[in-house]
């Protein structure tokens, strides 16, 4: 136990690290980089273009990341404590969380990058947060792979090009072909992908569970649940206004459950 909330302490610390060196590169590489020819006129250069992209995916990541910690999924009128001390609680809405110490309404499951649970008042944000992370790491990648591109004179045409950048890189770095900072990008080229990846996967699978009307707690512990239309297991988490809430971090969309749990 005591592993799991030093893990709860040093995953966020990790993500938020990440997410300030991601800000760090492209600010003061990729985006110096994509300045246009002072010969050339348009309308909107492609730094600014490119600015406006990533502060977009950006915003909407780490303001749905503080939307999942600020919106805990506390059940108030459970009873706080171990399940031996507690009077037992109507399954499967409620699950009292060992790492956090207390009882969340419609638990999911237990998210150390955010350190805090995820349940009925934070499961949107969930989802938006791993969305926009994935596709942040995926422009980021984007961006790098154009960096290293133009650095390095490489050509990323081939499909397995990107497979050999690291080897080859590392044996370049320690001769002195590659720069430190070159180095970097390209090791962060891999973590981005990573990242993304995995945000990607926990997306797809969370929608998944949605429209079944399901969470990942009842899934693990074999739990039945009543048979509804998909689109409304969608509406109850989403809202009806859910185009927004797609596009701007807000704490509610008009959602009828959040509704109703808010009175």
């Amino acid at each position: 136990m005591l592993a799991l909330r030093l893990l709860n302490v040093v995953a966020p610390a990790y993500f938020l690290c990440i997410s300030l060196v991601t800000l760090a590169l492209q600010l003061f590489l990729f985006l110096p980089s994509m300045r246009q020819d002072p010969a050339a006129a348009r309308l909107f250069p492609p730094a600014l273009l490119h600015g406006a992209l990533f502060l977009f995916l950006s915003t909407n990541a780490l303001g749905n990341y503080v939307l999942v910690i600020q919106n805990s999924p506390d059940d108030p009128d459970a009873c706080q404590g171990p399940p031996a001390r507690r009077a037992p609680c109507p399954p499967p809405s409620t699950h009292f969380c060992r790492v956090c110490a207390r009882v969340t309404l419609r638990h999911d499951h237990h998210c150390f990058f955010t350190g805090n649970c995820i349940g009925s008042r934070n499961m949107r944000n969930f989802v938006l947060f791993c969305l926009y992370t994935s596709l942040a790491c995926l422009y980021s990648m984007v961006a790098g792979v154009a960096y290293i591109s133009a650095a390095l004179s490489t050509s990323f045409a081939h499909p397995l090009a990107f497979l050999t950048l690291l080897p080859t890189s590392i044996s370049q770095f320690f001769s002195g072909a590659v720069l430190g900072s070159e180095m970097f990008v390209i090791l962060m080229l891999y973590l981005w992908f990573a990242i993304g990846l995995a945000c990607a996967g926990f997306c797809c699978h969370q929608l998944l569970l949605i429209v079944r009307g399901q969470t990942r707690h009842q899934v693990r512990k074999g739990v039945a649940v009543r048979a509804r239309p998909w689109r409304k297991n969608l509406q109850e988490v989403f809202g009806k206004r859910w185009l927004l809430g797609l596009l701007v971090p807000m704490f509610n969309v008009g959602g009828e459950s959040s509704k109703q749990r808010d009175k």
